[in-house]
């Protein structure tokens, strides 16, 4: 596994490479590109002339042994196969309501005006989506083989962010990607990360003989090339931005990035909060997200210039291809300012009477996707300003109480300072990992570094809740821009999502390596699970146990199902299927019967003792 520091220290020197010699960089992207198709070509040979080499062995010797040991000969070919089949990464057309030629004249107008001014291919569409984001979409035919259609896709909230002039250097900037002559290059860069990604997991998850020299070369060749590639999507960034600053200006250019950036935290540091907070007193969604969201994005924000000056020190990531704000605006030669919401926006200076219908239609169809949420997270806040009022009549509030009284203050009333509360909670209880878990986000949320020290807390009390407090770390070395702790944070990520991979494969596997455990069920679960058998009426016996799973920080447990069937069997794999279908266990299971693994069968007998289920003494 490659470390995050050592990432940086490659992409770095990539980056110096592609900025001194542009057009040797882009040769080697592709030749390091072809170097993984001619390790696959190479293999796939082989594997046809193992297989050829193996009919013309066994037809010398004798046909009817080729006949007996058939299965031999297609084990290369079925290798072949894995191989191909991960080449072919299917990119369907993108998501979005698409504009007929007759709707929002000026929109497409301007548009095509952008589009000769960057020699940009003609669009096979133009689609308008609720996201607060731009895109443009090359989408091959036949694998490329056959062109490509290009999209150029708009986000109706980014259209209500900016004016007319910031939005067409948005434009300007997506046409830069197909303009650049880059669009091809870097989609089929893109597509081949991920076919490098897929290929790799397959052959892990087959874990045959053949298969490890290409695991081990491709866990080289798969970081050492996504680097490669990272730099090329960096690149084509800071020279769609050159393509904007070309065809509207620097200075305009510059004030969209800033205004999209102000416009992402109200979105998320305003207005979904005070949405979500909305639920506490309104038993229904409202009706007119989207126009309610349009006014709030037309509104200056107390805290823009703190976000501002905080973007622009976050450290560098090289784990998003896009720069950071800083660089780009360093890279348009424009002074960081900032810039006011705009007077009137280009929603409503371009999209003309399909504005008011876009709001509607997108307010309509997330108010179909929350409105059964919205009623039970209403009904649940009910309840919790309920039991707030219990606590507040109470003289005192200690221990457990004092953790209660303080989640509730945080959901209910955002303004009010819980730390008190959370200092109270950990002196009566010092070792619940949820106080020290909001105790150190609260801390890293003010500044103080303190806060990590009750995140690691919390992680070793609760390895559960690692995920999230890496997060919040994260975000904290991001903000201080420490470069070198966000290396360490991202690192210790990827070791978590190795742990659960190898978690998650064991939990689809039998081994003879495997440890088992009592099923540690109660009879009620069990009576459950017994009527569950009597009424498949397939199972004459069944044991059960529960497999260790080293280094799983889930907390779900995994159980083994050993079965003996009743009568005659037809398809012992419907069977099977049916019978994990029909059991509801606290966790994970997996069903098998001694038919096919014997050894593995005997092990779960032994450690399972009497069975939990018979058939004959129901």
């Amino acid at each position: 596994m490659q470390s995050m520091s050592a990432r940086r220290a490659l992409i770095e020197r990539l980056e110096h490479e592609a900025l001194a010699h542009p057009a040797r960089y882009r040769f080697k992207v592709a030749a390091l590109a072809m170097a993984g198709f001619a390790v696959l070509g190479v293999a796939l040979l082989l594997a046809l002339g193992v297989s050829v080499g193996l009919v013309l062995v066994l037809l010398a010797a004798s046909p009817l042994l080729l006949l007996k040991l058939a299965k031999l000969v297609w084990i290369p070919i079925a290798f072949g196969w894995v191989l191909l089949r991960s080449l072919w990464v299917k990119v369907g057309p993108p998501g979005g309501y698409p504009l007929e030629p007759h709707e929002a004249p000026m929109l497409q107008a301007e548009v095509e005006r952008l589009r000769v001014a960057t020699a940009a291919p003609r669009l096979d569409g133009i689609l308008v989506t609720d996201d607060l984001n731009a895109a443009a979409a090359t989408v091959p035919r036949a694998l490329g083989l056959l062109g490509h259609r290009h999209y150029l896709v708009l986000g109706l909230p980014l259209m209500q962010a900016l004016d007319p002039a910031q939005f067409a250097s948005v434009i300007a900037h997506e046409f830069g990607h197909f303009g650049g002559g880059h669009g091809r290059f870097g989609g089929w860069i893109y597509r081949l990360r991920c076919s490098w990604a897929r290929l790799l997991a397959e052959l892990r998850a087959r874990r045959s003989w053949a298969s490890g020299a290409f695991v081990r070369f491709f866990d080289w060749y798969a970081p050492y090339f996504n680097a490669y590639s990272f730099v090329l999507a960096r690149n084509q960034e800071y020279q769609a931005d050159a393509t904007a600053a070309g065809v509207c200006g620097a200075q305009v250019a510059g004030e969209a990035l800033i205004r999209v950036h102000l416009g992402e935290e109200c979105l998320q540091r305003d207005f979904w909060p005070a949405l979500q907070r909305l639920g506490q007193t309104q038993p229904m969604p409202p009706q007119c997200l989207h126009r309610d969201m349009a006014l709030r994005l037309r509104q200056p924000g107390e805290d823009d210039a703190r976000r501002l000056q905080r973007a622009l020190a976050e450290a560098i990531g090289h784990e998003d291809t896009h720069p950071a704000l800083a660089q780009r605006l360093a890279a348009l030669g424009v002074t960081p300012a900032l810039v006011a919401p705009p007077r009137r926006s280009f929603a409503e200076a371009c999209l003309g009477e399909l504005l008011p219908r876009l709001e509607r239609d997108f307010s309509e169809r997330w108010y179909r996707q929350v409105e059964r949420g919205w009623r039970e997270d209403h009904h649940r806040l009910s309840g919790d300003a309920q039991r707030l009022a219990v606590l507040e009549a109470l003289p005192g509030h200690d221990g457990t109480l004092a953790l209660e009284y303080a989640g509730l203050l945080e959901r209910l009333r955002p303004e009010v300072d819980v730390r008190p509360l959370y200092r109270q909670a950990l002196q009566a209880q010092p070792m619940d990992p949820l106080a020290h878990f909001r105790m150190g986000e609260l801390l890293l949320a003010d500044g103080n570094r303190a806060g990590e020290a009750h995140l690691r807390r919390a992680i070793a009390l609760d390895p559960a809740c690692r995920a999230e407090a890496l997060r919040c770390l994260e975000r904290d070395c991001r903000a201080r821009g420490d470069a070198a702790g966000l290396d360490a944070i991202h690192d210790e990520w990827a070791h978590m999502v190795a742990a659960q991979a190898r978690a998650g494969e064991a939990r689809g596997e039998l081994a003879l390596r495997d440890e088992y455990l009592p099923h540690g069920l109660d009879a009620a679960t069990l009576g459950t699970l017994r009527r569950t058998l009597d009424g498949l009426g397939t199972v004459k016996r069944a044991w059960l146990v529960r497999k260790q799973l080293p280094g799983d920080d889930a907390g779900v447990p995994h159980f083994i199902v050993l079965v003996a069937w009743r009568g005659w069997l037809y398809s012992e794999d419907k069977r099977l299927r049916q019978l994990v279908e029909a059991l509801e266990l606290p966790g994970s299971l997996v069903a098998f019967s001694a038919a096919r693994r014997r050894a593995i069968a005997r092990r779960v007998r032994r450690r399972a003792g009497e069975p939990v289920y018979r058939r004959d003494k129901r």
